[in-house]
């Protein structure tokens, strides 16, 4: 008998609540999805991440996500003990986040039927990403009378004030849906204490329902290695200076920036322009979608399209053989510097991956890369976006690249999935002793 249906609440059964069987909502992008084109991003690794390590300490996860192929099995193992779920809602193709809010109900009704092919009480948890699923998951556990865990990993009123030049602000619809799910989720899981503070100054949330827990990454498989090897397997010159940028095309990711700096590193030292590359692995997403070569004129328009290589995602689907792609991870390993000037991040992955193979990051001096970049130790933090204070913070982090590169690794090593896997556990319990001990207040 699962925690939520338990009718005899005892002081022992509190101490005893541990969560079986989770449900992950994350509806608008699915874990299986390659990370770094569309909507497919660093949540798409944290739920495939923290799914795995859920199930390696005992807790069974299926997760929820909208089908967008008529070809797609109705259910797939991730990994054992991980299976997701695709509900049908709405066109397969040709949808994007914003379509979403219209297909909800479908989204919900295709959840809650699931769970209806079971005895009751057969989710313990409903965990939410983003706030579509937030949505979602907020009317499921009031149907089942479970606790609704949820992280938002991007948070609408804090892009809002921090937006991109060329990009949209986001709509009233999705601040009051934000609004919505904060007030109705038992706890709040924030990737930094900044993002934390945003919930309670920006959305009034209750700070005893807000917690931290740092996102992670794969060490076993982002880890330091030989730059020679990697640079003869991509086609990298060994006495190259290469700057790398990975991630999403669009303005939010400001991969602009990059090009805008190393045009102004090469008006400083025109004798680099026979060594520079700047590699840019990604593909088009968000209002990016509508100009899908915007960067490649960018770099036309500044006269370095020879030293400028667009690469295609590489991060790999986890239900490919050997799982993330060693490709990635050579770009990592072959870069002197990586560079992640975006507008805004709640954690920003990338950065952490790079670091753990030994690679400086220069970040934009915002949200959670301050707490993924440890500025002057892993790597530099840069106020703004202007390209003469990134041309010379990517200089400075080439130049010392082998003090930041060991302090980058050192760094990254206290960040792991396991641990923020065991974070979430004790957060899913931590919110079913509350429901489980509310009836023993009440009865008192």
């Amino acid at each position: 008998m699962t925690p939520a249906t338990t009718p005899a609440t005892t002081p022992a059964t509190v101490r005893s609540v541990r969560p079986r069987r989770v449900a992950v909502l994350s509806v608008h992008t699915s874990p299986l999805e390659q990370p770094g084109t569309g909507d497919a991003g660093g949540m798409n690794v944290y739920v495939v991440e923290t799914s795995k390590r859920l199930a390696d300490l005992g807790v069974e996860v299926e997760v929820f996500t909208r089908a967008t192929g008529s070809d797609l099995p109705p259910v797939v193992e991730l990994a054992p003990g991980v299976t997701v779920r695709h509900v049908i809602a709405g066109p397969f193709e040709g949808m994007s986040k914003e379509d979403l809010p219209a297909q909800l109900c479908a989204l919900t009704s295709g959840v809650l039927r699931v769970e209806a092919m079971h005895e009751p009480g057969w989710y313990d948890v409903v965990h939410s990403h983003y706030w579509l699923s937030g949505q979602v998951g907020w009317l499921a556990t009031e149907r089942w009378g479970v606790p609704l865990v949820h992280t938002a990993h991007t948070l609408a009123k804090v892009k809002n004030l921090a937006l991109a030049e060329g990009d949209d602000p986001e709509p009233l619809r999705r601040v009051v849906g934000e609004q919505q799910v904060v007030d109705a989720s038992d706890r709040l899981v924030a990737n930094t204490r900044d993002e934390a503070r945003q919930l309670v100054e920006l959305y009034d949330a209750d700070v005893d329902r807000v917690v931290t827990v740092a996102p992670g990454v794969d060490l076993e498989h982002f880890r330091p290695g030989e730059a020679s090897g990697a640079r003869t397997r991509l086609g990298v010159p060994p006495d190259a200076v290469l700057l790398l940028f990975v991630g999403r095309i669009q303005p939010l990711k400001a991969p602009d920036v990059l090009l805008h700096a190393a045009a102004r590193m090469l008006e400083r030292d025109p004798g680099l322009r026979d060594r520079l590359v700047v590699a840019v692995v990604g593909g088009p997403s968000g209002i990016g979608l509508a100009h899908p070569t915007a960067l490649q004129d960018l770099a036309h328009r500044l006269g370095i399209a020879d030293l400028v290589r667009f690469e295609t995602p590489q991060g790999g689907s986890p239900l490919l053989p050997g799982g993330p792609s060693d490709r990635l991870r050579d770009w990592y390993v072959a870069a002197d510097a990586v560079a992640v000037p975006s507008h805004n991040e709640s954690f920003g992955l990338v950065a952490l991956e790079a670091q753990a193979c030994g690679t400086p990051v220069v970040a934009t001096d915002v949200g959670g890369l301050r707490t993924t970049v440890r500025d002057g130790v892993s790597g530099l933090l840069v106020p703004g976006h202007g390209a003469d204070a990134w041309a010379a913070a990517l200089s400075r982090a080439v130049d010392d690249g082998a003090r930041l590169g060991v302090g980058a690794v050192r760094h990254a090593a206290g960040f792991s999935w396991s641990r923020t896997a065991e974070g979430l556990l004790a957060t899913y319990r931590d919110a079913l002793v509350e429901r489980v001990a509310l009836p023993m207040a009440v009865n008192r």
